[in-house]
């Protein structure tokens, strides 16, 4: 089995459960699967023009997130994927400030997740430390178009859309060193029929950039009940860990990303809790991360 590598949700939203969990998964690692590691948290403030995916989620300060992806050794994502940038948008001091300071974080190899060849190049000529990630905000469902992608050499990694996880007749036929670069999305919970998922991630990046727009409005007709997890899992491209120990690692894919920036903590243990950790071990990593004899849920 090769090593499964986690690209986890939020940066600068769950700083506080990752401040909690990161010390345990070291001092703990046999609580953990051995055929995982953590490849990356990825994020960006709330307060960031050239975020996308998601707006408004993330609080922390970067230098005590910086520093704390630094402590452990893991790569830091800066999530820079708003689709809708222009030349005016790059001198922006937040974003630009976020680059310096984690383009220079230790020994730690951090990378850009974006959408925009305009960012791309900005950040190629005056950030060079960084590696880049291909954003699934792209929504690149023809797989000609996603292996075009794998193709560039700007790319490290390239995030499909959710839809083309089971593509296994093209996906099988790649070569090693373009499954290498291939992040599945595992735990998307869109509808799989979805046809507004561009429009969907364009809103986000107009907010973003602090234009009033209205809310782009979700057609899934379980839209009214938010992320469930154990909705996500009867999507039809969702990836489970057997998927991922029985026919994503032997057949040579390495990176799987999680999502939810924009759920709360304790739906991110939860996917902690099921992607890394044995079962027999999932209890005490809950009363470790936050349970206690007196806890009352209501």
């Amino acid at each position: 089995m090769m090593t499964a590598y986690y690209h986890l949700p939020g940066l600068f939203e769950f700083y506080e459960l990752y401040k909690a969990f990161l010390p345990l998964y070291r001092a703990h690692r046999e609580y953990f699967y051995d055929w995982c590691e953590i490849g990356s948290v990825y994020g960006a403030p709330g307060d960031c023009i050239w975020g996308g995916g998601r707006v408004g989620f993330g609080e922390e300060e970067p230098l005590n997130v910086a520093d704390l992806m630094e402590e452990y050794g893991i790569s830091a994502r800066l999530t820079f994927s708003n689709s809708l940038l222009r030349k005016e948008h790059l001198e922006d001091k937040r974003c630009n400030y976020l680059c310096s300071l984690f383009e220079k974080n230790g020994e730690t190899e951090n990378g850009i997740i974006l959408y925009s060849d305009l960012l791309l190049d900005y950040i190629k000529a005056n950030y060079p430390g960084f590696y880049f990630v291909s954003s699934t905000t792209k929504v690149l469902t023809d797989f000609k178009d996603f292996e075009d992608e794998l193709n560039r050499e700007d790319f490290r990694y390239v995030v499909p859309d959710f839809r083309l996880n089971k593509a296994f007749d093209k996906l099988n036929n790649l070569p090693q060193l373009l499954k290498d670069k291939v992040e599945f999305l595992c735990n998307e919970c869109c509808r799989y029929d979805c046809y507004d998922r561009k429009n969907c991630y364009e809103n986000v990046s107009r907010k973003s950039l602090g234009e009033d727009c209205e809310d782009h409005v979700c057609v899934s007709p379980t839209a009214g009940s938010g992320y469930r997890f154990s909705e996500a899992m009867k999507n039809p491209g969702f990836i489970g860990i057997e998927d991922i120990t029985k026919v994503y690692g032997p057949n040579g894919f390495t990176n799987f990303k999680i999502e939810g920036r924009s759920l709360g903590s304790a739906i991110i243990l939860e996917f902690l809790l099921y992607y890394m950790t044995k079962p027999e071990y999932q209890l005490k990593v809950r009363e470790d991360i936050y349970l206690d004899s007196m806890l009352d849920l209501f």
